[in-house]
């Protein structure tokens, strides 16, 4: 065993958290740098226990967590409030893509559209709304990003 592994375990046996056993009680009987290291633990550690305890002032605990409740408050304001943009962002995205998507599509000449379906063009519409089909996948994944953004942000912690 290495002094730097003895070293690490020296306060955790000062404090009676760990028995030295096996090669740690080995070593710390072998070496005078790390016996001397947990002697040094063991009496700063019988110090502090016989030292009192100072009391808390006043409402300590009260005003203590006023604090950290308006901190943790805070932040969650500061979390809503860039939610809210992100997801301002994302429908305004959306309606865009809404408004291009109608453009592209041809969805304001329906009318002429239903007539070509009427009189057998299904195969020329159907060429028609093919390129426009990326722009309605794209949609679907920007809404579905966020309502799923928007689900992460609503549950429970």
């Amino acid at each position: 065993m290495f002094c730097d592994e003895a070293l690490d375990l020296v306060e955790s046996i000062a404090d009676g958290e760990l028995t030295p056993e096996g090669r740690v009680a080995a070593h710390l009987a072998t070496c005078p740098n790390c016996a001397a290291a947990l002697d040094s633990a063991r009496r700063l550690e019988q110090a502090l226990r016989a030292r009192p305890v100072p009391r808390a002032p006043a409402r300590f605990t009260a005003r203590t967590m006023t604090i950290l409740r308006r901190r943790r408050w805070r932040s969650e304001q500061f979390l809503d409030v860039g939610f809210n943009l992100a997801l301002g962002v994302v429908a305004l995205a959306v309606v865009g893509g809404v408004v291009v998507l109608l453009n592209r599509a041809g969805v304001t000449s329906i009318g002429n559209g239903a007539m070509d379906v009427m009189s057998g063009g299904v195969m020329r519409l159907a060429r028609r709304a093919a390129p426009a089909v990326p722009v309605y996948a794209g949609a679907t994944a920007l809404l579905a990003a966020a309502l799923g953004i928007w689900w992460w942000a609503e549950k429970e912690i």
